[in-house]
């Protein structure tokens, strides 16, 4: 069997985090590199191997599939350019930046021949799978979901609204992606934000209730400090809690008495225990099966919707139904 030939666009963090992960897989092979500062590609081929391109066309031109790990807000050009030159693709969070390039690349992602998926890791996050597969045991009444950052200062970029596209782009689309797995599709949702620290909405609160009938409260801070845990998800079923506490731990409270259970996965490295190692791996699964991503186009442009949707809300002042 030949090896899936990947190119990564954008050699910087997360770049290299999938390029060291698919060095290490038996059926993919890191085959072609490009960034527009041609030196961080280069000390990535030194790293991980994989040719320096001089441009994307070349790398195109030597990759079965293309990994889009570049700033926000060219992931719809450059995802589509790579779905139009048939291969297949990963695009990392967020899907696009505004409801008409998203609209845009589901439709082109739609089209494609090959794979399209996203890279909402959370979903491939042991502590996520394993609440999961807890709630479909256990319906869910209500949750309190929360997820802080400590600063928009670190990278750079992370407060800069013209790359990421405004703070929940950059940070809390994550958990908008996975309220909709844990919880199934939203009916209706009405949001609150301010401006504090940076220029731009930067503290959130939203309520989101779901088709199925439950809801839950959410909050999004960009300068909470980083107070562990950073992200937290608790559910209230009958007479339960579970609650998680980032990609480390979850807790199981369950009957009328005040004991619990806890997992954790402290142990596993950090690549595997955030899901970096498992949505690369289902990637390639997904090219040499023709089984379709856990995470594919049209939950991208989900996730998207919902933070569009959440923007409105607050700039109208009205509750958005879907």
């Amino acid at each position: 069997m030949s090896k899936v030939k990947i190119g990564i666009i954008g050699t910087g963090y997360i770049g290299n985090v999938h390029g060291r992960i698919y060095s290490a897989d038996d059926r993919a092979e890191v085959a072609a590199l490009y960034d527009i500062v041609p030196e961080k590609a280069e000390r990535t081929a030194r790293s991980i191997g994989g040719r320096v391109c001089a441009s994307r066309e070349e790398l195109l031109d030597n990759c079965d599939a293309v990994l889009v790990c570049t700033p926000n807000r060219t992931h719809r050009e450059i995802a589509t350019a790579a779905v139009e030159a048939g291969k297949h693709v990963f695009c990392e969070k967020p899907f696009a930046i505004g409801i008409d390039d998203a609209k845009a690349l589901f439709e082109t992602a739609k089209a494609s021949k090959g794979i399209f998926q996203v890279g909402h890791n959370r979903r491939f996050a042991p502590v996520y799978s394993t609440l999961k597969s807890l709630l479909s045991e256990d319906a869910a009444h209500s949750a309190h979901i929360k997820m802080n950052r400590g600063e928009l200062k670190n990278p750079v970029w992370t407060g800069d609204v013209s790359v990421t596209g405004g703070f929940l782009y950059e940070t809390t689309i994550h958990l908008f992606d996975m309220i909709r797995y844990q919880f199934g599709e939203v009916s209706e949702l009405a949001a609150y934000g301010s401006q504090h620290e940076y220029p731009e909405l930067d503290e959130f609160s939203v309520i989101f209730k779901f088709a199925n009938g439950s809801h839950c409260t959410f909050a999004s801070s960009s300068d909470a400090s980083w107070h562990f845990p950073f992200e937290r998800i608790e559910v209230f079923c009958h007479h339960r809690t579970i609650m998680t506490e980032e990609m480390e731990r979850i807790l199981d409270s369950r009957g009328m008495d005040a004991n619990f259970t806890t997992s954790t996965f402290h142990m596993a490295e950090k690549e595997e225990r955030w899901g970096y190692k498992q949505e690369d791996a289902a990637f390639i699964n997904s090219i040499l099966t023709g089984e379709p991503p856990l995470v594919g186009a049209e939950d991208g442009f989900k996730s998207v919707e919902l933070v569009e949707s959440v923007y409105n809300a607050i700039r109208t002042g009205e509750r958005v139904r879907f």
